[in-house]
């Protein structure tokens, strides 16, 4: 796997580590200036149940016209004695496997390239699909400024 997070990416909460029987969907956060984004989940499934999680795209961090992000760079590692990543084929969003697990899922998002830019669409949120309450999931958004300096760009805002 590649290195996924350069020295220069800050990391923000997504989701905070909580069951997840009905699925939920994280706040939205701004990626004006960011040229890069990841969105770590990080789940401990305790039930057989799948777990769909779908990265999110709006115009505004309040959510405004909430739709998919396009196909993006996923990266996966199912089974925590396995100190290998796997790379999955591009998609919009992934389902985990049914085995009871230690799981992470690597969205990588070059904003450029998921992002409808060209419609103001610069907010990004993660969903997760109905479960078992069983299944813990969380999320941290790791974002690549577009350029450093004194102050970053504040992603809770629009």
């Amino acid at each position: 796997m590649d290195q996924f997070v350069p020295q220069s990416a800050t990391p923000y909460h997504l989701l905070e580590p909580a069951a997840d029987a009905a699925g939920r969907t994280s706040p939205y956060l701004s990626l004006k200036g960011a040229v890069r984004a990841w969105i770590v989940c990080y789940i401990n499934q305790g039930n057989a149940a799948t777990i769909l999680l779908s990265p999110l795209q709006a115009s505004a961090v309040a959510g405004t016209g909430s739709k998919a992000i396009s196909a993006c760079r996923i990266t996966t590692k199912l089974d925590e004695a396995s100190t290998s990543f796997t790379q999955q084929t591009e998609a919009t969003t992934y389902t985990t496997d049914a085995g009871v697990k230690k799981k992470i899922v690597i969205f990588e998002l070059d904003c450029a390239k998921v992002l409808d830019q060209a419609n103001s669409f610069d907010c990004i949120a993660v969903s997760t699909g109905a479960s078992n309450a069983a299944n813990i999931t969380s999320a941290l958004l790791w974002i690549q400024h577009g350029h450093q300096g004194a102050t970053l760009f504040n992603p809770l805002v629009d």
